[in-house]
């Protein structure tokens, strides 16, 4: 179906509205049940104001079918038809005029759809393609999972779009026994339900204070699901690991072009055997197939580390006797500072730090003096969470209470509750401390490419 916009004039003399008959054929000619006998659907109308023009946007077949459909229009007046578009696809695809970019190696979902479902469902638009959306702060209050609609969405390619019944996860390389599973193979075998937080390792970029190319993330790119599937060594130990296997590596069925890159590469990242064992093949989020967008029909989940290891749409399972190289592994996702001298240090992105949020008050609000109550959540890839501190105001650090049982590898929600006594602007602050003795530092280190910034996170409200 595609989308087009049909603009009717005509003389005032001719207005169908003095003919109460005519105004009533047209009003039914125009119904949506009758326009969906023609295999098309109004998805708007608007009638300007004072002239006599109306706009009618419709999806339809083709532009003669429409135009046949709208003949009534034209016995009174002129019609013109323009084929259209929406504002997600003009964003998408880079221009008014551009065309939508084509998926290069699997079919894909389209953009536009993509991105109208992440707006529909509240997310905030970084990038609209390849789709890049953080959680609203407002939707992370209160529970213990992210609803999938919400849970905040990252890629570098287009979404593909594959086949359940086809599809199939191979397990080679460094293997006694290749592997080429079905979904129904991987539902047969021992299954594992878990709670884990993904955090993408560039969440917070837009907060360090020199700016940083790449997606602009505030402080929501991060959500909590209940992940269910396959514990990695159930195949692992299927296929058998060879003497000499060091790494997994782990292939998803997205990749494209990247600049400096003349062929199309695959998304694809590795993982040291024994950090690779508490891995879960997924097929399930929240009690639900997972969301196209999510990885839909597998993904990885590798629990406690930042979510660029847990690969999505996973079709490839590799064993290797050496450490991978490839592009998202030995190019991107590193920590690189320069140090007194000029030389650069590195470091691999590896296990989420230690991080609180607070989620309630929102920033700005305005609140009156008495008991207020300070809420948010924590997590560390470390290790649970120890204890947080709330500062309030000109006040001293106070510790609040941890709500529920510590969680290994899922955030834990904490408030504390307070007063307030006096008008004016206050500024509510928390850090969080792991088990592992790791707190937030008050100032990140700056990277270049905007990773790990876990600083303390401040609130400012208004006392009236």
């Amino acid at each position: 179906m595609a989308l087009f916009v049909a603009r009717h004039r005509h003389a005032p003399e001719r207005c169908p509205a003095q003919d109460p008959y005519l105004g009533a054929m047209l009003l039914n000619h125009l119904s949506r049940p009758n326009v969906g006998q023609y295999g098309m659907q109004i998805k708007g109308e608007a009638v300007v104001r004072g002239e006599h023009t109306v706009y009618l946007i419709v999806e339809a077949g083709d532009e003669g079918r429409l135009r046949e459909f709208m003949q009534p229009l034209e016995m009174v007046g002129s019609l013109d038809i323009y084929p259209a578009s929406t504002c997600a696809r003009v964003i998408a695809s880079g221009g008014c005029t551009s065309a939508m970019p084509a998926s290069e190696l699997v079919p894909a979902l389209d953009p536009e759809e993509a991105c109208q479902q992440a707006i529909e469902a509240g997310l905030v638009v970084h990038r609209a393609h390849p789709l890049n959306c953080e959680t609203s702060i407002p939707a992370l209050l209160g529970g213990v999972v992210m609803p999938n609609a919400h849970f905040y969405i990252r890629n570098h390619f287009h979404i593909p779009r594959l086949d359940p019944d086809a599809f199939r996860l191979t397990v080679g390389g460094l293997v006694e026994r290749p592997l080429s599973l079905s979904l129904r193979d991987l539902h047969n075998m021992r299954s594992q339900a878990l709670f884990v937080t993904l955090e993408c390792a560039g969440n917070g970029r837009a907060l360090f204070e020199r700016p940083i190319a790449g997606e602009k993330w505030n402080l929501g790119a991060v959500s909590t699901a209940e992940w269910t599937g396959v514990p990695l060594v159930e195949v692992l130990d299927r296929a058998g690991v060879r003497t000499g296997a060091q790494e997994v590596l782990f292939r998803g069925a997205d990749g494209g072009t990247l600049a400096g890159h003349p062929d199309a590469i695959r998304f694809e990242r590795s993982l040291q055997l024994d950090h690779a064992r508490d891995a879960v093949l997924a097929y399930a989020m929240n009690g639900e197939p997972l969301p196209m967008q999510h990885g839909y029909p597998l993904r990885l989940v590798v629990p406690s580390w930042y979510a660029v290891a847990s690969v999505k749409w996973l079709t490839e399972i590799e064993l290797i006797d050496r450490p991978f190289a490839g592009h998202f592994q030995a190019d991107k996702y590193w920590y690189e500072s320069e140090r007194d001298g000029g030389d650069v240090v590195r470091e691999p992105v590896t296990l989420q730090r230690v991080r609180a949020l607070i989620t309630e008050p929102a920033p700005h609000q305005e609140l009156g003096c008495g008991e207020l109550a300070v809420r948010g959540v924590a997590w560390s890839g470390a290790a649970p969470i120890a204890r947080v501190e709330v500062h309030v105001g000109i006040g001293g650090w106070r510790e609040a209470r941890l709500v529920s049982e510590r969680k290994r590898h899922s955030w834990q929600w904490w408030e504390l509750i307070t007063r307030l006594q006096e008008p004016g602007a206050v500024t509510l602050r928390a850090r969080a401390t792991d088990l592992a003795g790791r707190t937030q530092p008050e100032r990140s280190d700056w990277y270049r490419l905007g990773y790990g910034n876990n600083a303390v996170h401040q609130v400012q409200i208004r006392v009236v």
